[in-house]
């Protein structure tokens, strides 16, 4: 009995995912034609065609870029090193002179300038981003070969059942290496063939380099003895173009080798091995229907092969290695060599390729590759992005993080990385602050660029941000902090993993970063000092007041005028009082106080030119002396040391409260966090150690 097959009734559960199937994009990437249907494409769409370089190039440039400076030097930030096609997943921060450098690589090879017969190495530290780089790469090129633009073909042999020439369970043989279709022109005249068609164009030059693999070449060869030589009739009955589908985890254009044990080793895992079942079959072992080209080499044709720890290869690998990039060939065991046409790129770290510098046996692989310095990230605000990524309010759940949690944890990774100042009188601490873009009294963009310019390895030793996550991990998962974890719940997590690191073993070493530890702690005081001083002194009619009178003194003082009181109405001098005790707040001298207020009635005067109200908010020093003014006045009235002992009045608790609210409501706090930071600076005025 013939069961029938009916599809499911349109109100199914099964209908319903079924509707969400696009079946025009299924049809487009299951294209499948005919040769001269295939010719009729290259026409159109040469790009097409195009080689590994060329494709991979392309690819990332399609998603844009943007140009920017920094400290006078014009950078590039390629778009697609977001990742934008995970949603910034493997998204890659600080790291735009890398990029810059691998992508001019790329573009010379795509131009056939040299690079192309190189094996790109990645080198830099541990969970430095390189593994990240290739896997964005992989991942780029599969997603760009569905897309229009990324479009390639390879084809299939077809009618061979009779011919003696495929296997007796199969009519078709696919190309085992998805090889360019154009590849089935004999290279004695291909050339001229694509150059009467017009195949090129204006844009894109048609040029296809190699020839068959040699499963194909034997297939061809057995077919012209069929047809007495007429390649035109084999084209015609035997071939059926189709379109190709780069996919890592079908093995299909995209490939990754990663060595294991040194006795184990085997070069057939890169260029393929002997099918012994099939041997029965067609009676050879040097017969290549009878070989798996199953290589990472042979399925990455056609698109990218990684190497992961690729200094880690016995020497013995190094000569596959060595022809597949120079050559664009490799030798398969019995069989001649065959053409590939792949992007090889590795990545090592720095242990790997010191040893690699002293091994004269491996001068060779040294002359054929392009090494890529991807140091680790020197500059705040992307390391930061970096764990903000992994840990934020949408992946943790149920546990809040205090502000400046994960920046104290970056600015002590960063600090590890940075290599003391020769010159300049500077600080670490100030030196990660230029780094980052902020702005100190005497320090320009031309200091920038010489600290840069002086610090050789900057950023290839240090701690890798794989161990801030783990920190931060154990921190989450502790059962300390009432639902909230902390900067210092953090900062204890990275000071007591130092003890168990692995790749720090020197005593030298752990005290310098347990000395990094202290720094970040005095920074994050300052950090919550002023917080806490921002949101006493948030009142925001009473700051508008002392700004609005502040703002009357100097404009009286600078044009040598009196000052009505509001009170008596009678003229006044300029309240000279006033405004130091605003001043000092932010460290102006007195020899230097007619500079700053003449400076400020300029910045006023600008705003009335283009027709704007000045804001006291909008000039950064202005602010902050107002701010520190306003909580001076009010600090004694709030008793913030009272917070210290057991009891609090009720008048002083309700201020408090006030002032909690503004942290949570304007700096991110949460109610038990928000009570940990005032307890802390509370105690820090206990101490009398406050800057005010």
């Amino acid at each position: 009995m013939t069961e029938t097959l009916v599809s499911p009734p349109d109100t199914s559960m099964v209908a319903q995912i079924a509707a969400m199937q696009d079946f025009d994009r299924y049809r487009d990437l299951a294209w499948e034609g005919s040769f001269e249907e295939y010719l009729a494409i290259v026409r159109d769409r040469p790009q097409v065609t195009r080689n590994a370089f060329q494709r991979l190039y392309d690819m990332v440039i399609s998603y844009g870029t943007e140009e920017y400076i920094d400290n006078k030097k014009k950078l590039i930030r390629y778009n697609f090193f977001r990742d934008e096609i995970d949603e910034g997943k493997d998204g890659i921060f600080g790291l735009d002179i890398p990029l810059m450098r691998l992508m001019n690589v790329l573009k010379a090879a795509s131009e056939g300038y040299g690079p192309e017969r190189r094996v790109i190495l990645l080198h830099g530290p541990v969970g430095s981003s390189k593994s990240t780089i290739a896997r964005l790469l992989k991942k780029g090129i599969e997603r760009y070969s569905t897309t229009p633009e990324g479009a390639l073909f390879t084809f299939k042999w077809t009618n061979l059942a009779g011919m003696g020439l495929a296997s007796t369970e199969a009519d078709s043989f696919d190309s085992p290496m998805h090889e360019e279709p154009l590849r089935l022109i004999p290279q004695e005249w291909r050339e001229k063939s694509i150059n009467k068609l017009n195949l090129s164009n204006d844009k894109f030059r048609v040029k296809v380099e190699g020839d068959l693999d040699p499963a194909s070449r034997f297939i061809l060869n057995g077919l012209m003895l069929k047809y007495s030589g007429d390649w035109g009739k084999i084209v015609h009955n035997h071939i059926r173009v189709k379109r190709m589908i780069l996919s890592e985890k079908d093995r299909i254009g995209i490939g990754t080798f990663q060595p294991k044990d040194e006795k184990n080793q085997d070069s057939t895992e890169l260029t393929g091995d002997i099918n012994y079942r099939k041997i029965a079959e067609y009676g050879s072992d040097s017969d290549p229907r009878a070989f798996n080209f199953d290589g990472e080499f042979n399925i990455a044709n056609r698109g990218i092969v990684e190497f992961v720890e690729v200094l880690k290869l016995d020497v013995a690998f190094l000569y596959d290695l060595l022809g597949a990039s120079q050559e664009h060939r490799i030798k398969p065991k019995k069989f001649a060599q065959t053409d590939i046409d792949e992007v090889i790129i590795g990545h090592t770290n720095e242990a790997e390729y010191k040893r690699l510098l002293n091994n004269e046996f491996m001068e060779a692989l040294r002359d054929r590759t392009i090494k890529i310095d991807v140091p680790y990230i020197t500059r705040l605000s992307d390391e930061i992005r970096i764990y903000e990524k992994d840990f934020n309010h949408e992946r943790v759940r149920g546990r809040h993080i205090a502000p400046h949690t994960l920046e104290v944890a970056s600015m002590w990774a960063v600090l590890s990385r940075l290599e003391e100042p020769k010159k300049h009188n500077l600080h670490l601490l100030q030196k990660m602050k230029l780094y980052d873009g902020k702005v100190l009294p005497g320090y320009t963009q031309d200091t920038v660029k010489e600290l840069r310019k002086e610090s050789k390895r900057e950023g290839m030793e240090g701690i890798s941000p794989r161990y801030v996550q783990d920190k931060i991990s154990n921190a989450l998962v502790s059962d300390s902090g009432e639902g909230t974890i902390n900067p210092f719940m953090v900062l204890n997590e990275l000071e007591k993993g130092l003890t168990h690191h692995s790749l720090i073993t020197s005593e030298d070493g752990k005290k310098k970063y347990r000395d990094l530890i202290g720094v970040v702690k005095r920074e994050y005081e300052e950090i919550v000092k002023n917080e806490v001083q921002r949101a006493i002194s948030a009142d925001e009619e009473a700051i508008s007041k002392l700004a609005a009178n502040y703002i009357d003194n100097i404009k009286a003082y600078t044009l040598r005028e009196k000052v009505k009181n509001k009170y008596t109405g009678q003229d006044e001098d300029s309240d000279e009082r006033l405004m130091r005790s605003i001043e000092e707040k932010i460290d102006i001298p007195e020899n230097r106080k007619d500079d700053f207020r003449r400076e400020i009635m300029n910045f006023i005067g600008a705003k009335a030119v283009e027709g704007k109200k000045f804001d006291w908010q909008t000039n950064e020093r202005l602010r902050r002396a107002l701010e520190l003014k306003l909580f001076e006045d009010q600090k004694d009235s709030i008793k913030l040391k009272t917070l210290v002992s057991a009891v609090v009045d009720r008048e002083t608790q309700e201020k408090i409260d006030i002032i909690k609210a503004r942290l949570i409501r304007y700096f991110g706090y949460n109610e038990v966090s928000a009570t940990d930071v005032l307890n802390y600076v509370a105690s820090i005025f206990a101490r009398g150690d406050a800057k005010t």
